[in-house]
């Protein structure tokens, strides 16, 4: 799923190598059972193919989209090519918008890189604010704000969002003392992670053998930081990440955590976390819905139906991507009408009821395909009802051009090192380093 690097839709992703980024976004893989792996027009029916670009899973061909639009369009032939991880496609994306070569009909833009995007290279993609059907009015109004420019040029429509939950293991709360009704659960830590964290010693006293209360340091990081109004940028556009007082307390909550044995010594979206999953070896999971997918695929069968899914602390956004296209790319027209057609409400709320990407139109938030869904994962538990609720709390935020950067830094090589021994000051002084060195590149 979006999953998308470790950030925000670090969806479903898998390791993968990108051969050569001088071999373009072409160079991903899957397509819709066609031939045109090289892009071309047609596909000797007399078809129009629409080429997208894509990272991750982002659920269009598997929700069946693919499919139905075609179906609807019988002149169009849709190809996706799909590099696993964003952090192979984005540099790769960059390096075509810089050159204005080598673009696809349609490019996927995660939430992470989305700033950056929007400050350098606007003038290569279209405005889709002026394309015929789309109205603004449909999306959550900052995920709207995300692609569009001072001027008022919105280069991309959002598909989905992550609003934030805790997910957590009713089998495991309940050996450990803990309530495992939805509703009790969320009150233990409700409006505080300081709670939450509380609730991790409480689930420790008496774990079951193995088991930690969260899985990782960084998700649990990750979702405090996805909860402050305020992080890594301010509004003028300068990088606030160390003297925000909001990050400090965040990294060092979860600093707290990992030296108490309360998270899981894993980075996320790595072989070995997923094997924690398979073996049930945490308790509770930072979870927007997108996780849900995550966590069914990863999961052994007897796991299904043991989650359930509570009100996080406070809500946050973990994910999201934009769908844009490339004013250079050889079908613009056909591409407006697609992305236009696969961001509608209708389509979100499909894609959400198979593959949990939860709709960033707000307008799809009352259809029964959101209001009446269930996973497989938490059985009964209302989700769509769930995570509307949560997404309509959650704050608006400054995103700042290297976010993704600031973030995998304070997880991957920060907050992680306290569970191999360091010291919260030491991961802090580590990841700050990191960082600092790596924005300067």
């Amino acid at each position: 799923m979006r999953a998308r690097t470790r950030t925000a839709r670090s969806r479903v992703v898998v390791l993968a190598a990108v051969a050569s980024l001088g071999a373009g976004l072409l160079a991903g893989c899957a397509d819709d059972g066609g031939d045109d792996s090289d892009g071309s027009s047609s596909d000797g029916g007399g078809k129009t193919t629409i080429t997208l670009g894509l990272f991750g899973t982002q659920g269009f061909k598997e929700a069946g989209l693919y499919k139905e639009y075609e179906k609807l369009n019988p002149n169009i032939k849709i190809q996706e090519n799909v590099v696993e991880r964003n952090e192979n496609y984005y540099p790769a994306l960059v390096n075509h918008l810089t050159t204005n070569s080598g673009l696809l009909d349609v490019q996927a833009i995660e939430v992470g890189n989305i700033a950056e995007v929007v400050s350098t290279n606007a003038d290569k993609l279209v405005d889709m604010s002026k394309v015929a059907g789309v109205d603004k009015t449909k999306w959550v109004d900052w995920k709207w704000q995300q692609a569009t420019t001072k001027d008022g040029q919105t280069i991309g429509l959002g598909t989905d969002i992550g609003p934030m939950a805790i997910c957590y293991r009713k089998d495991l709360f309940q050996q450990a003392g803990l309530p495992t009704d939805r509703e009790e659960v969320g009150k233990l830590w409700a409006g505080d992670w300081n709670k939450l964290v509380d609730a991790g010693a409480t689930y420790k006293k008496k774990a079951p053998a193995g088991t930690t209360f969260m899985d990782s340091p960084g998700g649990l990081l990750n979702a405090i930081v996805s909860s402050e109004k305020d992080k890594y940028y301010d509004a003028s556009g300068e990088v606030v990440y160390k003297s925000n007082p909001a990050i400090k307390n965040a990294f060092d909550l979860t600093a707290k955590a990992a030296k108490d044995g309360l998270v899981g010594a894993q980075t996320q979206f790595q072989p070995a976390w997923d094997t924690t999953i398979a073996k049930s070896k945490f308790a509770a999971i930072a979870c927007p819905p997108w996780m849900l997918g995550y966590l069914k695929g990863k999961s052994a069968p007897e796991s299904a139906g043991k989650w359930d899914v509570a009100a996080a602390p406070k809500s946050g956004n973990w994910g999201g991507t934009f769908l844009s296209v490339p004013k250079s790319g050889k079908h613009v027209k056909e591409a407006e009408k697609l992305i236009t057609w696969l961001t509608a409400p209708e389509q979100q709320a499909k894609l959400f009821s198979v593959q949990g990407s939860f709709p960033s139109s707000s307008a799809a938030y009352d259809l029964p395909l959101v209001t009446d869904a269930k996973n497989t994962m938490t059985g009964d538990a209302p989700i769509g009802k769930i995570f509307a609720e949560a997404a309509k709390a959650i704050p608006t935020q400054v995103i700042g051009p290297k976010d993704q950067i600031i973030q995998q830094g304070l997880t991957d090589n920060g907050v992680i090192l306290v569970t191999k021994g360091k010291s919260a000051k030491e991961a802090w002084e580590t990841a700050t380093k990191t960082i600092d060195n790596n924005l300067e590149k």
